[in-house]
């Protein structure tokens, strides 16, 4: 179905819901309808700024009765940029930002709109942390449905490993509370699905005791040690703790991280304990194995090291990303990687590895719809330039460098690190994130929650 939207029924829009309805001409609508990405440019027929969890409904409604696209916001940081649409409604939950810590029981309540940074602000001061991103202006909501990466994984999961609860209001308008009692069926979905299956308003989240200082730094490596540095690093990675994540970055550093303006290796590592001479040692063992050519190391304020990567991904930047899951660090991986980073001489694309396992392993392959708990490595290939005249050489870098691994992955990815594209089968691509019979399970639960596909501008996952 598809109505004719009038000024009557935009108008009759705006008397429902307490927040801002911004229509092209409105002051504010140019800078409303925009994400990060700089590459994703639409011009929905509405933004809807929702000023408390009650107008989600509504907007819900509105969408479903005149059959127009509905894109949902939180943080607005995705990739992919699906919180926008051409000639849809988009509904911006980005003022919905109140966090709520109970230290007693460490829990932590969130709303719907709530970046990184706003939960980190909130937690740090009881010495607890939610296992969450790293840049902090990434979206809480996103995060969390599409799994939640970051520097906690190894000591505690994903993001979506530590949700308890989460109020979600559904394609009907109905809101439901999903947990492990309470419709485990869409609690299970919604923990790696993506937000196909509602519009969450409220997580309830597991915190864990984190110093509001934590022993984190940066190993820094030139061209010519990459290769030794990085199956230095393979080796140490095999017998960690799981107090100790690390993410090896390579690309070319802004003049503020006074590096220089060659592009370097950095063997990111924090510290998720209070015990910060044990933490030393484990992080002087890799040091003693490839002695760095610079390095940046000391104890840090955990709201800083969460935003350090910031300045790489301002509003505005253009991106386009590419991801694999791989468990081989071999000569043969290391070829590819040291060759490609190479060629990589600007500041515009770079790529992370982060070391898994730890308690993202120990989580069963089935208890959530993220795939690939056994991969030991998770590759993201991604990009950050600002001038659109960079665009073909930038993007062609990302696949270039996602192809030449694509031998070595082991299947499954993960939809927070993939951009957009011009998808011709949902149902194929989304097997190929998380495999037939999760993708089955998906599938009837999307059945279920939202049969009309309303909730499709994601990595969709269609009904059919």
């Amino acid at each position: 179905m598809s109505t004719t939207v009038t000024p009557e029924l935009l108008e009759a829009l705006r008397r429902r819901v307490g927040g801002i309805v911004m229509l092209p001409g409105d002051p504010g609508y140019d800078e409303a309808r925009l994400v990060w990405n700089g590459m994703i440019d639409r011009y929905p027929i509405a933004v809807v700024r929702a000023a408390t969890v009650g107008d989600i409904g509504p907007v819900i409604e509105f969408a479903a009765d005149t059959g127009l696209p509905l894109a949902v916001r939180g943080g607005g940081h995705n990739v992919a940029g699906n919180g926008t649409t051409d000639g849809g409604i988009v509904l911006d939950l980005g003022s919905l930002n109140f966090v709520e810590v109970d230290a007693p029981t460490s829990t932590v309540r969130v709303e719907g709109g709530a970046t990184l940074a706003h939960v980190d602000a909130a937690t740090t001061i009881h010495d607890l942390a939610v296992p969450l991103g790293v840049v902090s202006g990434t979206g809480v909501a996103g995060l969390t449905l599409g799994g939640g990466l970051g520097w906690l994984t190894r000591a505690h999961g994903l993001t979506a490993d530590n949700l308890l609860s989460a109020e979600v209001v559904t394609a009907e308008g109905r809101t439901v509370r999903a947990s492990a009692e309470e419709n485990p069926d869409l609690f299970w979905g919604i923990r790696g699905g993506g937000g196909n299956f509602g519009v969450v308003a409220y997580f309830t989240f597991r915190a864990h005791p984190l110093p509001a200082e934590v022993y984190a730094g940066n190993l820094v490596y030139s061209p010519e040690h990459w290769t030794g540095a990085l199956a230095a690093w393979e080796a140490w990675t095999r017998d960690l703790p799981d107090e100790m994540q690390s993410i090896v970055s390579v690309l070319v550093p802004p003049a503020s991280w006074e590096l220089g303006d060659e592009h370097v290796m950095l063997v990111g590592f924090a510290w998720a304990s209070p015990d910060k001479e044990e933490g030393a040692r484990v992080a002087g063992l890799l040091r003693d194995a490839a002695p760095p050519d610079g390095a940046v190391v000391a104890p840090t304020p955990w709201t800083a090291w969460q935003s350090g990567m910031d300045e790489l991904f301002p509003k505005g930047s253009r991106a386009y990303w590419k991801n694999a899951a791989f468990d081989r660090l071999d000569a043969e991986v290391i070829d590819v990687l040291v060759r490609r980073a190479t060629e990589q001489t600007w500041t515009g694309t770079a790529f992370d590895i982060h070391h898994m396992g730890g308690a993202f392993a120990r989580v069963p392959a089935d208890a959530t719809p993220f795939p690939a708990r056994d991969a030991r490595f998770w590759l993201n290939v991604y990009g950050f330039w600002a001038d659109p005249g960079d665009d073909r050489e930038r993007t062609a870098f990302v696949r270039g460098l996602a192809q030449d691994m694509a031998p070595f992955a082991t299947g499954g990815q993960y939809v927070n690190f993939m951009g957009r594209e011009d998808v011709h089968d949902w149902h194929a691509q989304a097997a190929a994130v998380y495999g037939p019979e999760k993708l089955e399970r998906l599938v009837a639960l999307k059945r279920r929650y939202d049969p009309a596909n309303l909730f499709r501008l994601n990595h969709n996952i269609p009904p059919g």
